[in-house]
């Protein structure tokens, strides 16, 4: 039901605001804006998004949980796809989602509703990993250089 609500809802708040943005300033002045929330979201989700990407590898290489940069990311991402959709409302939205504070308050928000049974990284530490792994066999070895050829001799693949 609110997947059809959105569907409906939100291309009705767009004409309407359209029609309400087009009669005060015009049909022309209306098109530039339009494109210009479209080329201005475009360089701002590209510079989040490294933000957001860095944030996401600086937790991997500490091997923190990854969830919150992920969520980021992924808001940045619905964020691009908003901006690049045509309309006053859908840019209301997708700028807001550019800002780290909404963006957390999101994720907290979400955070309290979500129950994780479980997280981990890294192998599994229940896994026995010495399963399947057949025989030891134990041995000695010994490098053995490969002897040296005189450079002046022929290879014997050439003849003189």
């Amino acid at each position: 039901m609110w997947l059809f609500l959105i569907f409906v809802g939100v291309p009705l708040v767009e004409i309407a605001l359209f029609i309400q943005v087009g009669g005060a300033i015009g049909l022309w002045p209306t098109l530039a804006i339009v494109i210009a929330t479209a080329v201005l979201g475009t360089w701002l989700v590209r510079a989040q998004g490294v933000l957001a990407l860095a944030n996401l590898r600086q937790s991997f290489s500490r091997l923190n949980d990854p969830t919150e940069p992920l969520a980021h990311g992924a808001m940045i991402l619905v964020a691009g796809a908003l901006l690049l959709t045509p309309g006053f409302f859908t840019d209301a939205v997708g700028f807001s989602l550019l800002l780290p504070p909404v963006r957390s308050a999101l994720f907290n928000w979400v955070k309290q509703r979500v129950k994780v049974q479980q997280f981990s990284m890294g192998p599994d530490p229940y896994a026995h990993r010495d399963q399947n792994r057949g025989p030891v066999i134990d041995g000695v070895f010994e490098e053995v250089d490969p002897p040296t050829q005189k450079t002046t001799e022929s290879s014997g693949w050439t003849k003189h």
